[in-house]
């Protein structure tokens, strides 16, 4: 056996006993350590089999797994790739052609939206249902936002170490190739924050003016938080979670990016007592960057084209629906909500919204969906509302 055939093994035992019921990073790692005979080399090339046999949706589910494995490669490579220079060298030929010529040549047969991504009768306004599908042959971009006008440093360090770069036109987004280990090339932190590009696009919407008051209620790991400090150093900010365990990763991420003087609190949103534990606090501006299903994420964790369950949405809704009901009293008058999933399903996205300004004086101002799937993006959703009371 070679070890490219050795390759399509290990990644058949992956697929084999992979169920779903965590996230597959973290399933490579455990298969990798009960198996450290496998070098980084063997590593890489074993999670990229199985990553694209995920990127393929419920497409061919019935081919055998080497077949698919080798098919899901031929798709979403780009660049000549030696495992298929082994075992398919009239493919690898024509690794550069377009998707539909590549069905032609591996006599695939046709590919449909809903054969790649089986929610699309879920799919919000706007979002192009075959643009997104097929963006799933490719894995997103790695992101990063630039802090203290350190634009020109940052380009240097990166063609110093000979790393491929997009700046964006905004001149604040760089795009990098996955995998980039930034934190050896850029060793000043304040400099940058890892952010995907639509989640950076959310910030458009917050516009902050100083001496108010903030309040980041779903905070998880901060970064819209900090996007909000710096657009505007001067805010009162208040951060919370239900994960006291994420707050404190929260307060590192801050310390790191030099961010001072904010509150910080444990807090259930979901829970119906909860406005009762908040005084009579209001604020100019609310971040309800709520939990959701991640479907607009889902080209990064492509497994879950395989195991999400469709009720699984209405789950979510509800979750939504529960946490806005106890924040949406907090923000004054005149004062700002900003609504923000990493969704693409309706139900989550404008559903919600229009629940928000079903059941108070919030009115949609502006916002909406922000498509990644063109620019090797996340697809987001967000909303600002004002309060009219």
């Amino acid at each position: 056996m070679t070890r490219w055939e050795s390759y399509l093994v290990s990644a058949a035992k992956v697929i084999n006993s992979y169920k779903g019921d965590l996230p597959l990073h973290h399933f490579l790692k455990q298969f990798f350590k009960q198996h450290p005979q496998m070098g980084s080399r063997d590593r890489r090339w074993i999670s990229q089999l199985v990553y694209h046999y995920f990127r393929l949706g419920w497409w061919h589910t019935d081919m055998d797994i080497s077949e698919r494995l080798l098919l899901g490669t031929f798709l979403c490579e780009q660049q000549s790739n030696d495992l298929l220079e082994q075992l398919r060298p009239e493919w690898n030929q024509q690794i550069a052609a377009a998707p539909e010529e590549k069905l032609a040549i591996s006599g695939a047969g046709s590919l449909a939206a809903e054969q790649l991504f089986p929610f699309t009768d879920e799919l919000s306004q706007g979002i192009n249902a075959d643009a997104f599908a097929w963006s799933y042959l490719r894995q997103p971009h790695f992101f990063l936002r630039v802090r203290n006008n350190k634009q020109e440093q940052i380009v240097s360090a990166l063609q110093k170490n000979g790393i491929p770069y997009e700046l964006l036109e905004n001149r604040t987004t760089l795009a990098l190739p996955n995998g980039t280990k930034i934190e050896d090339i850029l060793k000043d932190k304040s400099w940058y924050e890892i952010q995907d590009a639509s989640s950076q696009q959310t910030g458009h919407l917050f516009k902050p003016a100083k001496g108010q008051s903030w309040w980041d209620c779903c905070a998880a790991s901060g970064g819209k938080s900090i996007l909000l400090r710096d657009q505007q150093p001067g805010v009162q900010l208040l951060v919370s979670d239900v994960r006291r365990s994420i707050l404190e990763n929260l307060q590192q991420r801050f310390a790191a990016a030099g961010v001072k003087n904010y509150d910080a609190r444990v807090a259930d949103l979901t829970n119906p007592a909860f406005p009762g534990t908040m005084g009579r606090v209001k604020f100019d501006g609310i971040i309800l960057d709520a939990p959701c299903s991640g479907s607009g994420t889902w080209g990064r964790t492509p497994e879950n084209l395989r195991f999400f369950k469709k009720e699984e949405i209405n789950k979510f809704q509800d979750l939504q629906k529960r946490i806005a009901t106890n924040v949406i009293p907090f923000v004054k008058p005149g004062g700002v909500l900003i609504y923000i999933t990493c969704s693409v399903f309706r139900k989550e996205n404008e559903e919600v919204a229009d629940f928000i300004s079903s059941n108070s004086h919030l009115v949609q101002e502006e916002g909406g969906v922000i498509p990644g799937y063109g620019n090797g993006a996340d697809t987001m959703y967000a909303v600002r509302f004002r309060n009219k009371e």
